[in-house]
């Protein structure tokens, strides 16, 4: 499954990129954030990882992620695998001009497990759902940014 979405942001590319990679914060920036829990000693950039919940579905689902790539303030990458699923999310920003900048999010998720994959097609159900999410996702960072 591959879902992709954009928001475009009143501010400068490197206050929106502050912004969105401050991960520490992002309970208090994302409503749809329950509860997060940095893990590592890194607190921001490549090995980051964090305990994130949410409730999705109607259910409660905390997943463990890492930042593992970064090249601020253009892109970065978040990893996270859970219940045989490999999950991935893209976060690239790119300045329209200098007081507002577009960010595009692309999250996937690939069955890795046998039994992932047999639940694939379930999987697709969901997408409609997982798009929202994220769109929501991005507006609420956007609203913490431009006030």
């Amino acid at each position: 499954m591959k879902v992709a979405v954009e928001e475009t942001f009143a501010a400068p590319i490197e206050k929106v990129y502050e912004v969105l990679s401050d991960i520490a914060h992002a309970e208090e920036r994302i409503a749809g954030i329950e509860k997060l829990e940095i893990l590592s000693d890194v607190t921001s950039g490549v090995g980051l990882r964090w305990r994130e919940t949410r409730v999705m579905f109607g259910k409660e689902a905390t997943e463990e992620m890492e930042m593992v790539q970064c090249d601020p303030p253009n892109f970065y990458r978040v990893e996270a695998a859970s219940h045989g699923m490999e999950y991935v999310s893209e976060y690239s920003f790119r300045a329209l001009d200098e007081g507002s900048t577009q960010v595009s999010l692309v999250f996937s998720g690939d069955p890795i497990s046998f039994m992932a994959k047999l639940m694939t097609p379930i999987g697709i159900l969901f997408q409609g759902a997982t798009r929202k999410a994220l769109q929501q996702d991005l507006i609420d960072l956007r609203s913490a940014i431009e006030g």
